[in-house]
C-alpha cells in the first residue's frame, strides 16, 4: 500500500478490524519510511454480468432499466414499491452469485418473469406478451395456463 504522505510503498498493517456488518475490513498502516499513520478500507467489489442482447451486443447490468420493466408491468397494479425493491434485489443478487461476466439477456427476462409471478398475475402476462412477442390469443391463453401451474 503506497503512503498518501511520502508515497513511500514501505507500510505495515498495525491493526485489523472487521466492520459490525462483517462487510468491510479497517486497516490502521504505519508507513515505515516517515512514520505517519492512515486507515484504508478494504472491501469485496462484485460487478454484476454484462448483458448479451439478442442481436449480439453488450451492455453493462442497468438496475435503471430493471426497474423500468417492472414499472411498466405494474403500471396501475397494486403492488408496493418495497415489494418491487426486493424483486430487484433477488435478481442483481442472483446475477452476481452466479459468478458469469457475460450473461444472456434472455436470462434476464426470465428471471424477471418469474418475480412478476410472484407479485401480479397480469404484470406477469403483461411482460411476457411484450417480452415473448405474443402473435395471436393462443399466445396469451398458453401464459394463462401457465400461471395455475405452481
Amino acid at each position: 500500500m503506497k503512503c498518501p504522505f511520502c508515497g513511500s510503498f514501505d507500510t505495515q498493517v498495525i491493526d485489523s478490524r472487521v466492520n459490525e456488518a462483517g462487510e468491510a475490513i479497517r486497516r490502521r498502516r504505519r508507513c515505515v519510511d516517515c512514520d505517519k499513520r492512515f486507515t484504508t478500507w478494504e472491501t469485496a467489489e462484485l460487478r454484476p454480468p454484462q448483458i448479451v442482447k439478442t442481436n449480439g451486443t453488450r451492455e453493462d447490468f442497468s438496475e435503471a432499466k430493471l426497474r423500468e420493466g417492472f414499472r411498466r408491468a405494474l403500471h396501475k397494479r397494486p403492488v408496493s414499491t418495497e415489494l418491487v425493491d426486493a424483486a430487484v434485489d433477488r435478481i442483481r443478487q442472483r446475477l452476481l452469485t452466479l459468478g458469469e461476466r457475460e450473461i444472456p439477456a434472455r436470462e434476464v427476462g426470465e428471471q424477471v418473469m418469474k418475480e412478476l409471478k410472484k407479485l401480479d398475475k397480469i404484470a406477469y402476462i403483461r411482460f411476457a406478451s411484450v417480452y415473448r412477442s405474443f402473435q395471436d390469443v393462443e399466445d396469451f391463453n398458453d401464459v394463462i395456463r401457465d400461471i395455475d401451474q405452481p
